[in-house]
């Protein structure tokens, strides 16, 4: 399987034996605080597989978690990561369709057979394959086609998925570009979003938007756009953090996840604190405030974001399926 051999592209990943460990005893501790959340029955000192019984979720281990991105993460291959979420309990995962995991330039049928076959032998369920999109590459240079090219990749993914046995992936939008009007991107990434979806379609796949780039980042955009795609196979993503960045919590939050409630197909857990950040200024003998605070990340219960009215929305609204956890940023220690 080509994902079990190549080394991970992060930059420093640390190994396996020491970083995956302590990424174990964050998840331990960490998504059983936030999964329990989502039932009103007592899930005291259960492991997290009767967790699962108990409640309207399912538990997804994101491979992101183990690709070396950030520093001081683990970098498993893939065989390891399914191993990991095996040992930590996790009845299904999500794994990153990109390198140093799973990249359709490095699957060729055998090794997609091979993977999916390593996923079934574990009995492990693969949720989502998670791509990496954005719909305003590039545009405003002359002759690129930013929507087109993410749907090619939208597109590979999909037939990757159908041979890899799921029926989702989950995308995003765009970043915002300085130099090209609001509205062009907006129009590029529906139009980017209407080809993908429907190329995913003939290989029965649903794509997930996450409200994670820059464009309709907020809820009620979010909708917006999703309404303008009218697709039936593209739902959301929808996810805390972002909301949580953005000031919602408590009854706000609670109506953000109803509102985006009908579209939710997915949703990811991750938990967050913000670090305020100073400049000192000698003129004044003082710190100036800046504008923007650091934000690390904690396990899951930890941190800042609001999970107590994130999993009241999601209950309210009537949301049924995955709960992806990730570890996304630097970890606390």
């Amino acid at each position: 399987m080509p994902g079990s051999t190549r080394p991970c592209l992060g930059p420093a990943a640390a190994s396996p034996s020491s970083s995956s460990g302590h990424a174990a005893r964050e998840v331990k501790a960490g998504l059983h605080k936030i999964l329990k959340r989502g039932t009103k029955k007592s899930t005291s000192g259960l492991p997290l597989s009767r967790i699962v019984e108990a409640m309207r979720y399912i538990p997804v281990l994101h491979s992101v978690s183990y690709a070396g991105v950030w520093r001081g993460q683990a970098c498993l291959t893939v065989e390891q990561f399914l191993d990991k979420a095996v040992e930590l309990g996790f009845p299904a995962i999500a794994l990153v369709a990109k390198r140093p995991h799973v990249s359709p330039l490095d699957y060729d049928e055998a090794a997609r057979r091979q993977l999916r076959q390593a996923i079934e032998s574990r009995k492990l369920q693969l949720a989502a394959l998670m791509g990496y999109t954005d719909f305003t590459a590039s545009l405003g240079l002359a002759g690129v086609a930013p929507a087109e090219m993410n749907a090619v990749y939208v597109e590979a993914l999909a037939r990757l998925a159908a041979d890899l046995g799921t029926t989702r992936i989950r995308i995003m939008t765009g970043y915002l570009r300085p130099d090209v009007p609001v509205d062009r991107q907006h129009a590029e990434v529906v139009t980017g979003l209407k080809l993908a979806a429907r190329a995913a379609a003939r290989y029965g796949v649903t794509l997930c938007v996450q409200n994670h780039h820059d464009l309709c980042i907020d809820y009620r955009s979010m909708i917006w756009l999703l309404e303008e795609v009218g697709e039936p196979n593209v739902k959301a993503a929808f996810d805390a953090w972002a909301p949580f960045l953005q000031g919602l919590r408590g009854d706000a939050l609670v109506e953000a996840v109803k509102a985006m409630g009908p579209w939710i197909g997915w949703t990811t857990v991750a938990d967050y604190v913000r670090l305020p950040q100073f400049r000192y200024r000698a003129e004044w003998t003082n710190y100036e405030r800046l504008p923007i605070d650091l934000v690390r990340a904690v396990p899951c219960g930890d941190g800042e974001v609001d999970y107590e009215a994130f999993f009241r929305g999601l209950r309210e609204a009537g949301y049924q399926g995955f709960v992806a956890y990730e570890m996304c940023e630097v970890l606390r220690g």
